[in-house]
This record gives structure tokens, C-alpha cells and sequence, in this order.
């Protein structure tokens, strides 16, 4: 393992352990803030990897985020499974759904890729909509025998959701470290610095694209699960937002920097900071948001992260092994 490897993955390791040892030290209502966080870096991390380094600009990501969460509901409230069982099932039903609008979306291009992504997910949350045993618009709740299962008392539930969060944000930051150092991720990186040149070197970039998208939309299936399994209830409205799990991360994203696994930190860390200074002044919190993107957007096209690269020469999470020694 290379010098840089080696500090990032001691880095992510002690991470981890503070993060996980919160329960001993943080109260409830900061346990609910930090395992929100991390489900927000864990889908920041996910949707870079599909814009910023693949070039897919999907804007219909909360498709998975509710099918994720209804697999769940459906897994618990109608098939009677354990809660926990229902999340490798949320990955392969995502992963599957996934394909399938593949083979639709992936004919457009550009803003018209981005429109169908959007109207697919829609159309996805009509369809749950207008299902009467699960509630329709109105969603359904968990029984209570059901969140039960996952540990005795309500404490020890609400830490081992609290884990799971944070086995997800840190796992998928991880995991796409490894990824874009690997062979694979080498294709990645070419296809997202010159798409035309990556093909011109035997890059399969309709091939790159499909299985990051399949991914992809499986683990962000996987984390809206565990969101609403957080949650105990999960209707049309809320588990298919817009707002909530695609624009909310498309600024995290754009605001810490397009193309870099260190912007999803760095973008995650600025939108929990504005939304905790700011919630109590109502839309102006959404104002707020809004110019610090257009500032952030005008002076550097490669958001805050960007900034400090190009001033700095330094990288949290450094890629190019060519460095390491």
C-alpha cells in the first residue's frame, strides 16, 4: 500500500471510531443530526461519482431512495421480514430497476438524459402512489413488533440504526477511494477529464456508465432504506423528494466541488452548517443557499474543494498512484 493510501485509510479508520463511539458521548438529538449527515455524504459521494466522473447528470435519484425505502416496507409490513434482511434486497431490487430504466434513459443525451431521469422517477412514485395496500399517498408505518426485532429497547434501536448511517457515509467514501484507484477507476477518471480521448484509448464508455449507474442507484437504494427504517414511516411524498434526496445533493455536491471525492466532504460539511446556522429564519435559509452556490459556481468551477487544490497543490484524498512512493 502506498504512502498516501496508507495516511487516507488511517485517516477514514479514525473517522470511523469517533464517529461510532458518538453514542457514548452525544445526546439523542446529535446522534438523529450526525447519522443525517452521513447519509447525506454517502449519497454526495454516490451521485459524484455518477455526474462528476461518469458524465451521467441524473436528476431522479430519489427514484431509489424510495424504492429502497418501500423494499423495506414492503419486506417488513407484507412479506413479514427482519428489517435488516430487507437491505440486500433493497440493493438488488434498485440494482435491477436500475437496468431496466438504463436501457431507456441511456438513448438520450446531455438535458434530455437528465429530464428522463426525472420524469422515471416520477413516474415511479405515481405508481406507489396509487397502490391502496400500501397506503397510497398516505403512506404506511412500521408495526411496532417489527422495529422490535432489531434490538430490546429503543436506545439500542436508535444505535444501531445510528451505526448503520455511519458504516454507510464512511464505507461508501471508502469505497470509492478504492474504486477510482483501481483499474476500473483509472477508466472513470480518463472519462471524466476527456471523455473522447478515454475512448480513443479502448475505454468501453458505454459500459462504465451502465454499471456505475446500476451501482450506484443499488447502494443509494440501500441508504434510503435505512433512512426511512430511521424514520418508521414512509409515504410517496417523502420518499420520493425532490427536493430532499436530489437538489440537496447537487449542492452538496456542486458547492464542494464536481469530479472530487474530497468536494462531497467538503460540500456535505457546508450544507450542514448553513442548514443548522440558518433553520430558524425560514426561506431565507433557502436564499442563502441559493447565492452561496452562485458565488461558489462563478469563481471556481471546481467548487470550494477546487479552490483549495489550486492554491494549496494538496489533496485529502490523493488518486494519482504515479505521486505515491
Amino acid at each position: 500500500m502506498s504512502k498516501s493510501a496508507l495516511r487516507v485509510t488511517l485517516g477514514l479508520i479514525l473517522v470511523a471510531v469517533v464517529f461510532a463511539s458518538a453514542p457514548a458521548w452525544a445526546g439523542r438529538a446529535d446522534l438523529r443530526l450526525y447519522g443525517e449527515f452521513m447519509s447525506y455524504l454517502a449519497l454526495a459521494v454516490l451521485w459524484n461519482l455518477l455526474a462528476g466522473y461518469a458524465g451521467l447528470m441524473s436528476v431522479g435519484q430519489q427514484a431509489f431512495v424510495g424504492l429502497g425505502a418501500y423494499v423495506l416496507f414492503i419486506g417488513v409490513v407484507t412479506l413479514g421480514m427482519s428489517p435488516l434482511l430487507t437491505l440486500p434486497v433493497a440493493f438488488v431490487v434498485t440494482g435491477i430497476a436500475a437496468a431496466f430504466f438504463a436501457l431507456l434513459l441511456f438513448r438520450l443525451e446531455g438535458a434530455y438524459f437528465a429530464i428522463g431521469t426525472w420524469v422515471a422517477a416520477e413516474s415511479v412514485a405515481l405508481v406507489f402512489a396509487g397502490i391502496p395496500s400500501l397506503g397510497g399517498g398516505a403512506g404506511m408505518s412500521l408495526p411496532a413488533a417489527a422495529v422490535r426485532g432489531i434490538a430490546d429497547s429503543r436506545e439500542m434501536r436508535e444505535f444501531v440504526i445510528y451505526w448503520l448511517l455511519c458504516g454507510l457515509g464512511i464505507g461508501t467514501l471508502a469505497a470509492a477511494y478504492a474504486l477510482i484507484r483501481s483499474k476500473p477507476g483509472l477508466a472513470l477518471m480518463a472519462l471524466r477529464d476527456n471523455p473522447m480521448a478515454a475512448m480513443s484509448v479502448g475505454v468501453d464508455i458505454k459500459r462504465i456508465r451502465f454499471w456505475t449507474y446500476v451501482l450506484v442507484a443499488a447502494l443509494t437504494g440501500v441508504i434510503g432504506a435505512v433512512i426511512f427504517l430511521q424514520k418508521l414511516r414512509v409515504s410517496p411524498q417523502a420518499a420520493f423528494s425532490l427536493p430532499d434526496w436530489t437538489v440537496a445533493v447537487i449542492f452538496i455536491v456542486v458547492i464542494g466541488g464536481i469530479g472530487r471525492l474530497e468536494g462531497a466532504v467538503v460540500g456535505t460539511v457546508v450544507y450542514f452548517v448553513l442548514r443548522e446556522l440558518l433553520k430558524d429564519y425560514g426561506v431565507a435559509y433557502l436564499i442563502v443557499l441559493g447565492i452561496v452556490a452562485i458565488l461558489v459556481v462563478t469563481f471556481s468551477g471546481g467548487g470550494l474543494w477546487g479552490l483549495v487544490e489550486k492554491h494549496l497543490r494538496w489533496s485529502l484524498m490523493p488518486t494519482h498512484r504515479k505521486r505515491d512512493g
